[in-house]
């Protein structure tokens, strides 16, 4: 076994149907008073529901959480979270929700209280991400991470069957890339295989039945693993160019890191066969590009770049942005191959 350094992250996790009930005491534990509750607008009654639940100690509600975080939205946010005397925030939806909480606790000392209603994964990071100019960048940083996440199924009962499939997808791909991670450790490994697992069999579940609260909670589940093996482990070329895609071309998150992971693993796939094989065993079907395909056309999530708005003449673009500044990676990322793994995605191309 090669040597490795595993560093736990600090979270505190409340688990189970109904556990939205003990969101005023973990308030409580942090000290908290005066919370501002963050959401989408499309979550904005999600978010009421929680001020209710709360009373006296939330302070508003601000709705205007957007896809990839932009600038102006966290600035106005972060002025907000001021002139309301907030001293923590509590978000309620997925990935765009906790990356404004991130964007406001990243200049400031407020905690975070997560409250995830899809299966994104980002509650469990210290991850963030603010997009600016067209480019989307990310950093670590130890204030970003939630203090507490709070994940009850019956508030993803709500998220439409198709939106479950690719959110769901979205966390296979943060244990994906863990497993090949140059970060990577026996620990995070073992986390990673089992949330593909527990998404893989779940996710298809959810779709014959979408008010099954059983698929549901372990749905829940694998993607709290996921998260932590995002917020434990290094990214590579997936997430790289699935920041490019999303940041620079405004494509969807998780429709985007859904049809990219087939293809970023496919480009890994020589390079990385012991991740290959847990990907494999969690899948129950062999080769991993193929069946991470297989998996996304039987959840009928989209497979084409070309189906969620992405132009055929920004391709090339793309693969520079990606190449000229790339993550680390298993295989060495060059201009030529990964804008050919990029083609492969716009067409929907089953990896052979």
């Amino acid at each position: 076994m090669r040597s490795f350094v595993y560093n736990g992250l600090p979270a505190r996790v409340v688990f189970g149907a109904g556990a939205l009930a003990k969101l005023p005491q973990e308030l409580e534990r942090l000290g908290a008073k005066r919370a501002l509750v963050l959401s989408t607008p499309e979550q904005k009654d999600s978010a009421e529901s929680v001020v209710s639940a709360l009373g006296a100690r939330a302070v508003g509600v601000y709705d205007k959480a957007a896809m990839h975080v932009p600038l102006e939205i966290a600035e106005d946010a972060r002025r907000a979270a001021r002139e309301l005397g907030a001293d923590c925030c509590v978000t309620v939806g997925g990935g765009s929700t906790t990356g404004l909480g991130k964007a406001i606790a990243l200049t400031s000392t407020l905690p975070i209280l997560a409250v995830p209603t899809t299966y994104a994964g980002s509650e469990m990071t210290p991850i963030y991400g603010i997009t600016e100019g067209g480019a989307k960048k990310t950093g670590r940083d130890a204030r970003v991470l939630p203090r507490a996440v709070i994940y009850d199924p019956e508030l993803t009962l709500s998220l439409p069957p198709a939106l479950s499939a690719a959110s769901g997808m979205n966390a296979i791909a943060h244990a994906a890339e863990a497993l090949y991670s140059h970060e990577g450790n026996p620990i995070v490994s073992l986390m990673a295989e089992e949330g593909i697992r527990a998404l893989a069999v779940a996710l298809p579940d959810i779709l014959k039945d979408p008010q099954n609260l059983d698929p549901r909670s372990d749905a829940l589940y694998g993607a709290w693993l996921c998260g932590i093996v995002l917020g434990s482990a290094g990214m590579a070329l997936h997430h790289k160019l699935c920041h490019v895609l999303g940041g620079s071309f405004n494509l969807p998150h998780a429709e985007t890191h859904a049809i990219v992971l087939p293809h970023a693993v496919r480009y890994n796939y020589d390079a990385a066969p012991e991740a290959m094989r847990r990907i494999e065993r969690a899948l129950d079907s062999a080769p991993a590009p193929g069946a991470i395909y297989d998996l996304l056309r039987a959840l009928s999530v989209p497979t084409r770049l070309a189906d969620i708005g992405m132009k055929e003449a920004d391709l090339e673009r793309a693969a520079r942005l990606a190449a000229e500044a790339p993550y680390p990676n298993p295989r060495k990322v060059e201009y030529a191959p990964v804008l050919e793994l990029l083609r492969d995605a716009y067409r929907g191309r089953r990896p052979s």
